[in-house]
Formats: C-alpha cells, structure tokens, sequence
C-alpha cells in the first residue's frame, strides 16, 4: 500500500522520497560519474553517446542534454547530484537555482536576498502565487507535465 504523499500539493517543490530514488537512481548514478575528470570530458566530447552509456529513460537523458533541472528532477534527480552536471557545464550553484525559476542568476539572487519567495499564493497548488507553475516563464511547459 502505497505512503500517502500531502507534500505533493506544494507547488514548485518535488521532494525527493523513496519512490523519487528509485526512479532517478540511474541518472543519479550517471551524474556523479561526473565527479571523475575522465568522464567529465567523455561527457562534454559526445554528451549523447555518453548519456546512452547508462540506463536512463529517455526522458532522463534528454533532461540531461538539455540541462533542465526542473524536468530532471521530476524524472527522479536529486539536485546535489544534478549539481555536477551543472559543475560539469561551468554553471554554479546559483546559475542553476535560477535556471529552475526562469529567473537569470541575478533575478534569483536579488529574490534570496530579499527574503525568497513569499507564502502568499503558494501554500498548494492552484493558487495564484509566482512560484505556482502558471505564472513561471517555464510554467506552460511545466504545467503540462504536472
């Protein structure tokens, strides 16, 4: 019998539990390959023929070659393995944050720094706060999948 899951009714939140292991375990591994230099520059010479080395869905690797982080993670990618593949293309940590928001790593710095997000609007999904997926630049695209 399956857990019952409330937290999925958070918008822009997808939590990285058991059924999000098991799904994502191949990507997860695939991206920590990347913490060895050889691979990092296997990767970066053919990413395709690369990303077909390992086990992943086809979701997972076209998340992985086109470096969406939100699409990753919904395929079962846990952002502090992601974040070598984001090292791996020169992108810090917060370049990636913002990716993930639709905001440029400034917009999403300048948002931090000023308290993030607020609750209003983003308690559950369907209200009409700026973290729900309608009002994202990348919100349609992520609304579709939802």
């Amino acid at each position: 019998m399956p857990l019952e899951k409330p937290y999925l009714n958070i918008p822009g939140t997808i939590l990285f539990d058991m059924d999000q292991s098991r799904l994502g375990y191949h990507l997860n591994q695939f991206c920590m390959s990347l913490m060895k230099p050889e691979n990092r520059k296997r990767f970066l010479a053919d990413q395709r023929a690369y990303v077909d080395e390992w086990p992943m869905t086809e979701e997972q690797k076209q998340s992985v070659l086109t470096v969406d982080l939100n699409r990753a993670m919904k395929a079962g990618g846990n952002i502090y393995f992601l974040a070598k593949l984001g090292a791996t293309h020169g992108l810090s940590f917060q370049q990636m944050a913002g990716s993930m928001t639709g905001m440029t790593e400034i917009e999403y710095r300048d948002m931090m720094i000023a308290g993030g997000r607020s609750i209003e609007g983003n308690r559950v999904i369907g209200e009409s706060g700026d973290a729900q997926a309608q009002n994202q630049p990348q919100g349609a695209r992520t609304a579709k999948r939802n």
